[in-house]
């Protein structure tokens, strides 16, 4: 079945609008790519052209970056883990841009594989281990346990269910996370603070750094440390990201391909939905909302949703032929849930032209019956959040993949 019918069947029953999405297969030149090496030109014109007019520029690595352990206890959670707390300091000086890793790693498994996400509140809210170092850099006071946009001691164990440990744990992996706000504190503030301090030439120009950019930027440094630790499988790392970090994985898989498998909850516009499926959230909102996740050449395209010349489908090719995984809750229309299912299917012609099964469903499946091979897909009852289900499924995936 054809994408474009696909999006007709599904505008009858969402309401939404369709056209035709833009090609990822055809060069500029409009040369069709018949080949791996014409695959790997393509997408460097996809990475610059979503760079331009999307996600704005990004720095390398950082020449002065240095790490520090400033934690290790090998008997945490009862004896079941090892864990490491390391700040990673982007320039090198101790009163610079930096931010804290928190991993934990399964006692009984040698070298695991990692999950590497970003979290919304804060390294200490994943879980009640009293040794994790309360965050101190911004919070937002509406977040628990936050008192003049700082974390206490309150919020301690409060974002314990989006991360289970037992699961994660349990299937062998470990877990590295940092906090969002570490890398860059989510609002607008004419990208001065956190990392974007560091590069001011990449400001006040149409292609700018900007935060959705920087939380991916983070991830790749937080692999760089991944790289040096000889406890952890620098080879086989996925990342994972929920609502906005969600978008930040997806990009981050799309510049960094030592990121082994992708996983998107529930990401939504800007992360694995569709612009030219018009439901759910669209680029005015993100650009007026939130008018610090995206460049300032994206504001061109408010209004212009169904028309852009670039769409989520090409990120998420970007990733191929990598393992991705996009998921979706029943009631979360603002992410749109048809429109992430059209995005995965309208990224499987180049999963299978890199020789592998792509997504193996014609059409989006019913709630609570994912696919997947090497692009998967789910959607289950509820509202915009992570759950065990939810973990069941990318923990299933991953397995299929790693070991």
């Amino acid at each position: 079945m054809s994408i474009t019918f696909m999006m007709d069947a599904l505008h009858a029953q969402t309401g939404g609008t369709n056209c035709a999405l833009p090609a990822v297969m055809v060069m500029n030149n409009g040369t069709a790519v018949t080949s791996v090496a014409q695959w790997r030109e393509r997408r460097q014109e996809l990475l610059h052209l979503l760079r331009l007019q999307m996600y704005g520029q990004s720095p390398g690595r950082p020449e002065n970056m240095a790490f520090k352990v400033f934690d290790e206890d090998k008997h945490a959670l009862n004896g079941k883990a090892t864990r490491k707390q390391i700040t990673v300091f982007f320039n090198g000086q101790a009163d610079g841009p930096q931010m804290d890793l928190l991993i934990y790693i399964p006692n009984n498994i040698k070298r695991p594989p990692v999950i590497l996400g970003l979290n919304f509140y804060g390294n200490h809210a994943v879980c009640t281990d009293k040794a994790v170092k309360i965050t101190t850099s911004w919070m937002d006071n509406n977040d628990a346990g936050v008192v003049n946009n700082r974390a206490t001691d309150a919020g301690r164990g409060t974002d314990t269910s989006r991360w289970p440990l037992d699961m994660i744990l349990g299937h062998g992996y470990a877990l590295v996370t940092a906090y969002r706000g570490d890398i860059d504190p989510d609002y607008d503030d004419g990208f001065k603070n956190g990392v974007h301090a560091l590069y001011p030439e990449l400001q006040n120009r149409g292609d700018n750094f900007a935060t959705i950019a920087a939380w991916a930027w983070g991830l790749s440094r937080a692999m760089d440390y991944i790289e040096t630790d000889k406890d952890l499988d620098a080879k086989h790392v996925v990342a994972f990201g929920w609502s906005r970090l969600g978008k930040a994985a997806l990009w981050a898989g799309a510049n960094d391909e030592r990121l082994g498998i992708v996983i998107s909850n529930e990401s939504g516009a800007g992360g694995a939905k569709l612009f030219h499926h018009i439901n759910g959230e669209n680029i005015r909102r993100l650009c007026t909302v939130f008018p610090h996740w995206f460049n300032t050449n994206f504001r061109k395209y408010m209004d212009k949703d169904s028309c852009l010349p670039f769409d989520q489908h090409m990120v998420i090719s970007l990733i191929a032929p990598r393992p991705v995984y996009i998921a979706s809750a029943a009631d979360d229309n603002n992410a749109d849930p048809p429109g992430e299912f059209l995005t995965a299917k309208a990224a499987d012609p180049v999963y299978r032209f890199l020789g592998t099964k792509g997504l193996p469903a014609e059409i989006m499946p019913p709630i609570g019956h994912p696919v997947y091979a090497q692009i998967g897909y789910h959607i289950r009852t509820g509202k915009h959040d992570v759950t065990r289900y939810d973990w069941q499924q990318y923990l299933t995936f991953i397995d299929s993949h790693f070991k």
